[in-house]
């Protein structure tokens, strides 16, 4: 994979590389960040729909810290359900991998119940194999080599892991579609399922609630249209929120911050030059 690298010049901090293909796993896509900084670099990262690998390698230091004031650092996994969270970084790189909560289970080797509302560190998943891959990334010459470096393993691991219930991926997808706006009510008809039968098996496949998903899903729509410079009363108005203030409590439990700050927040400038054109991974499934 060759990369695309960008430039950053928000704050002047990070150097991002991107593959110029997709996964060989559907529902995964990776971007690399080099921080260019003259010193230590304390940046918001917001929730997403997606599990987070962070793989770090070389010299630097990571501590990621939760709104709770527990602290990880280095290399990582951030589940799901999990709120804003602040990094803390001096002179790092690093490899960061957003996984689909349909192929979680199988590549991350864990439940995504388990990760729910939780960072852990990446040598507490894979024992051995974090290592490994860390002193790969370190020793490799390019980033579309450590990008083939990455994908390989994901590869692997994805084809001897755990499946999802095709009703329970069918479910996700109709969630990613609608942006986070439809009835979860609706979905158990559509499936076959009880309402109470569907948030059991989503909950512990994909590691949320079926209606806490749609919110993440719709919250980062929005926070999408927020990078862009959209202002927030056209991205409340258009994003599925009952009017501005609704959009505004959404904000705050998801970011702890206001769609003002959170717009003017220099890593949503970042999240937009490195995430937006990957999307979501849909697949036209039937239950």
């Amino acid at each position: 994979m060759r990369p695309t690298v960008h430039e950053c010049d928000v704050a002047a901090v990070w150097d991002i590389a991107r593959p110029s293909r997709p996964s060989r796993v559907a529902g995964v896509s990776m971007a690399g960040f080099s921080d260019r900084s003259a010193g230590p670099v304390d940046g918001l990262v917001v929730p997403h729909p997606a599990f987070t690998v962070v793989l770090q390698f070389g010299d630097g230091s990571l501590v990621v810290d939760d709104a709770t004031g527990w602290q990880q650092r280095g290399s990582l996994v951030a589940g799901l359900g999990l709120g804003a969270i602040r990094m803390r970084s001096e002179n790092i790189k690093c490899l960061e991998v957003r996984v689909s909560p349909v192929v979680a289970h199988a590549v991350l080797g864990v439940s995504p119940a388990e990760l729910d509302c939780a960072v852990v560190a990446v040598e507490d998943l894979w024992g051995p194999d974090a290592a490994r891959i860390r002193q790969q990334l370190g020793d490799a010459p390019s980033w579309g080599d450590r990008f083939a470096l990455t994908d390989a393993l994901f590869a692997r691991r994805h084809e001897t892991g755990p499946p999802v219930d095709p009703e329970v991926a069918w479910v996700w997808d109709r969630i990613i579609v609608s942006g986070g706006s439809v009835r979860v009510e609706d979905l158990a008809v559509e499936v076959g399922w009880s309402r109470k039968r569907l948030w059991s098996r989503f909950r512990s496949q994909i590691g949320v609630p079926p209606k806490r998903a749609a919110r993440l899903v719709r919250f980062d729509h929005a926070a999408r249209r927020l990078a862009t410079g959209e202002s927030a009363a056209r991205v409340a108005a258009e994003g599925g929120y009952v009017d501005q203030s609704h959009f505004h409590r959404d904000v705050l439990a998801f970011t702890g911050t206001t769609p003002a700050r959170l717009a003017s927040d220099p890593g949503l400038a970042e999240y937009d030059i490195a995430w937006a054109s990957h999307g979501t991974f849909v697949q036209d499934r039937r239950p």
